[in-house]
């Protein structure tokens, strides 16, 4: 079925589907077997009143070397194939909206098995497998005329929240949820360990805020937003949750090419540690390391970079090195108070705080890894040096370095770079140039490797360079000298120098312009920095866009960016009527701007806006059609959905993983493995990106998840 008459089906689906959320569907005529494999298992999924449309069958199994899992959707019949299984004995259950879990039976690969769907005897027992999005919408927000804060001896709101988006944005993207989703079964229930030696709520999380090797970043939200205010929002969401209150507002099951998708799990990693995202191919040809191993990145908690085969679902690891080991260790740089899940254990313990891999075209591996202390700069990176970036902006520290890992010889090459690195990503020039953003708080340059001048020469100083971003404020076309500073009034005869970083980056195929998400100064910009001239353009989202996150560029040189307001925001520089001169300061470009408003409910008091409670943590465009949903598809994390959010045709497709409860990813990453199988030779890669895996659904004895997705022509392909 081609994609556009599986949307208008969907379409028409969701009218249906509108009558039937959180219910058994109506009794329809007598459904027949479902054709399946040996290495299959299908069947019918009823309930009390007939088949049961939209709602998920998992299979789940220990016998491989790591634990397995596979998921599909049932059709508008009730019907359903799980395909392609690997041959192990399994147990299977039936989950959805509007029910609780099926009793698990047990199954093998080549049988039928019709499913009896168990309807939720209340409310509260339904909402137990509600996104966390929906629980989070309960949480009150202050109302616009109580901005900006008035203090700790009036509101309780720091004077420093201006107006309502700032504090949405912190309790959203920038603050809470870059960690993990708020509403996850962990979060909206306070630990015993916390509320027993405690009169109230407000005090339980004062000092649940205080916990694990995390509580810096913690306190620093909360004290940000006003702590008196803050706390006790939170407290009040959690009291409400304890007495029984539930979410007014209720998901719909999934409609359309949502039925399509297969997602696949496999275990990795420690229950202790912190996944940030994984890599499976070359982002510029994503034929490479075809089905290939998985490899992982664990930052903060881990030197074990953490590896996947798929082929043999067998899970290791590999350690990576430092260049010197007076290198400190996440231990070593937080502080910490006693967890309700592991007490005093320091659980993160990483020196190389590995935080960002990317593949290159030979398969290799490349990091951006700390492998050394942050202030040991060389000297050719600071005041006095040769080095033609030196001489422009001198760098003393850097808090990340890069690495390559080549895992036909089993070895890495430490690079030592003077600037901060945080993501990476290739361009596609001869010189296979590597970029670099500096992320949250860096030292506000761009920073590059030439990768062809280091493997001719092995010379670190020769191959990298690095740039402030310095905006075309007298637009003459060129970076001058004497720009003015990011604290310094604009003056229309001189450039200036602007406080912004890529957190985001990716390289223009169009023109090879380097582009990111810079998350700060409020409401954020998308920065764009041209090689050639060494010029930066930064343009902010329009009102009630704010707080962007991770962002990626298509290959038309548009540029797509998760946006904590809610939405997906779209920006198309072609459209701007002004590029530079004085006024070119980041809100002079409305026009390039369109956002989308992602899916999800609204917060139930509080916010007057048209929004979204989702924070996506980052977006990803589907350049070569892998997903098989068209080329070019913007594919959005959907951290409060549980879910990967796909923009096509302007309407949003939904795909929900609904096992383990409490899905978040922070990258997507797509393979072809075989061009000639369809949808069987694709997928999209993703890995629970939770910092505290603990609190999803299963507890301390969650590990980690490689998930991939795939698209199927329909509900019953096999």
């Amino acid at each position: 079925m081609k994609l556009k008459q599986a949307l208008m089906l969907g379409a028409a689906a969701v009218v249906v589907g509108a009558l039937m959320v959180g219910v058994p569907s109506q009794p329809v005529a007598q459904t027949p077997a479902v054709a399946i494999d040996n290495d299959d298992i299908g069947g019918v999924v009823t309930g009390p009143k007939g088949p049961e449309a939209g709602v998920w069958v998992i299979a789940e199994t220990t016998d491989l070397p790591t634990r397995y899992a596979k998921i599909v959707v049932t059709d508008d019949r009730g019907r359903y194939v799980i395909p392609d299984l690997p041959k192990a004995k399994y147990k299977v259950w039936v989950r959805g909206y509007g029910l609780v879990d099926s009793p698990k039976v047990d199954a093998e690969p080549g049988r039928q098995l019709n499913l009896t769907a168990v309807v939720a005897p209340d409310e509260k027992a339904a909402a137990q497998h509600y996104p966390p999005i929906y629980w989070y919408s309960m949480l009150r927000i202050p109302p616009k005329g109580e901005f900006p804060g008035t203090g700790p001896t009036g509101n309780g709101i720091n004077p420093g929240q201006r107006n309502q988006h700032y504090w949405l944005s912190d309790v959203k993207s920038l603050g809470c949820m870059s960690c993990h989703a708020l509403g996850t079964p962990g979060t909206r229930t306070i630990p015993h360990e916390f509320s027993k030696d405690f009169a109230n709520s407000r005090d339980a999380w004062m000092r649940r805020l205080q916990a694990g090797q995390a509580m810096g970043q913690m306190v620093g939200v909360t004290t940000r937003l006003g702590p008196d205010r803050a706390v006790a929002e939170w407290a009040s969401w959690t009291d409400r949750v304890a007495a029984g209150e539930t979410p007014k507002q209720k998901p719909t099951r999934p409609q359309g090419v949502e039925r399509n998708v297969v997602l696949t799990l496999w275990d990795w990693g420690d229950p202790k540690t912190y996944l940030h995202d994984l890599i499976v191919t070359d982002r510029r040809k994503p034929t490479v390391n075809a089905n290939g191993k998985i490899y992982g990145t664990q930052e903060h908690s881990s030197d074990l970079v953490p590896v996947l085969d798929p082929v043999t679902h067998t899970a290791s690891n590999i350690k990576h090195p430092v260049l010197d080991p007076k290198t400190p260790s996440t231990r070593e740089l937080n502080a910490m108070t006693p967890s309700a899940y592991w007490g005093e254990e320091p659980i993160w313990t990483a020196q190389a705080d590995n935080h960002n891999p990317m593949m290159d075209e030979q398969g290799r591996l490349w990091f951006t890894v700390r492998v050394r202390p942050p202030a040991n700069n060389p000297t050719f990176c600071r005041q006095g040096s040769d080095h033609p970036s030196a001489k422009v902006f001198p760098l003393n520290s850097s808090t990340r370095q890069t690495s390559m890992y080549d895992p036909a010889s089993g070895k890495f090459t430490l690079i030592d770079l003077c600037f901060p690195t945080h993501h990476l990503i290739f361009g596609e020039d001869a010189d296979n140039t590597l970029w670099f953003s500096s992320g949250v708080g860096g030292l506000n340059v761009a920073g590059w490797l030439n990768r062809r001048v280091f493997e001719e020469t092995g010379d670190h100083m020769k191959a990298q360079g690095w740039s402030p971003f310095v905006l075309d404020t007298n637009g003459n076309g060129r970076r001058d000298d004497g720009w003015v500073q990011p604290n310094q009034p604009v003056d229309p005869a001189k450039d200036k120098r602007v406080a912004v970083n890529f957190y985001s980056v990716v390289v223009n195929p169009q023109d090879g312009t380097v582009w990111g998400q810079g998350l700060t100064p409020f409401p954020s910009n998308v920065v764009r920095f041209d090689p050639k001239t060494q010029l930066t353009e930064i343009y902010s989202p329009p009102s009630p866009g704010y707080g962007g996150r991770g962002g990626d560029i298509d290959r038309n040189g548009v540029f797509w960016t998760s946006l904590a307001s809610g939405h997906l925001g779209e920006f198309d520089r072609r459209k701007c009527k002004v590029l530079n001169g004085p006024t070119a300061t980041g809100d002079h470009c409305p026009e390039g701007w369109k956002l989308h408003r992602m899916p999800g409910p609204t917060f139930e008091a509080g916010v007057e806006d048209e929004h979204s409670v989702e924070a996506s943590y980052y977006t990803w465009v589907d350049w070569f059609n892998i997903s098989g949903l068209g080329e070019n598809t913007p594919i959005a994390t959907g951290n409060m959905n549980s879910s990967l959010l796909a923009l096509v045709n302007g309407r949003w497709l939904n795909f929900v993983v609904p096992y383990p409860m409490g899905f978040f990813t922070k990258w997507v990453d797509g393979r072809i493995d075989d061009a000639s199988a369809g949808w069987k030779g694709r997928g999209l890669w993703t890995t629970y990106s939770n910092r505290t895996m603990f609190h999803l659904e299963g507890g301390k004895d969650n590990r980690p998840k490689v998930v991939k997705f795939q698209i199927r022509p329909d509900p019953l392909a096999k």
